[in-house]
């Protein structure tokens, strides 16, 4: 079981392992703001299992660290929507075709759906008159970085709607 670890700001810090979630409560580095009615117990005491824990201290969160470009990263990136059709999308899409000299960069990925894919083909979107509905740029260092956010657990969500609501 994994539990969310939020900073003194209530913002997201990272996903641990659960046995990592119970030193840090015991050693009074963190409180526990949810729990699973799973305990955890010792010779001399017995704990809920934490799922959402809060640091006691502020942690820089890192900021020198940069989101490696993957197709996983493109579709959350776009909130899994095409970016010509706004159609459910589970492909990626390069604006400009690798063929005509497109790179793997965040601003030449969009995710798209398989029909518009392979309308698209191997032009250009001036060739085609479509146009982008966003401008796809790098994302910023936030949840998308962070392993295992993509499924949050349920006692997650009101933590993760409170941090992207502030």
């Amino acid at each position: 079981m994994k539990t969310l670890v939020l900073n003194a700001g209530y913002e997201p810090l990272s996903i641990v392992p659960f046995t990592r979630a119970v030193v840090l409560v015991l050693t009074g580095k963190a409180t526990v703001l949810a729990a699973e009615d799973i305990p955890v117990r010792s010779e001399h005491m017995s704990l809920d299992q934490p799922s959402v824990i809060l640091l006691t201290r502020y942690v820089r969160p890192p900021s020198n660290r940069r989101v490696s470009l993957s197709r996983r990263g493109v579709l959350r990136r776009d909130s899994y929507r095409c970016a010509y059709c706004s159609k459910p999308a589970y492909t990626v899409d390069h604006v400009i075709p690798r063929s005509r000299g497109g790179a793997n960069t965040w601003e030449n990925l969009v995710a798209c759906c398989r029909e518009c894919n392979n309308r698209k083909g191997n032009r250009t979107l001036s060739e085609i008159g479509w146009k982008l509905s966003f401008l796809p740029q790098e994302p910023r260092l936030g949840q998308l970085w962070m392993r295992g956010i993509d499924k949050p657990v349920e006692k997650w969500r009101p933590f993760l709607e409170y941090s992207s609501a502030a």
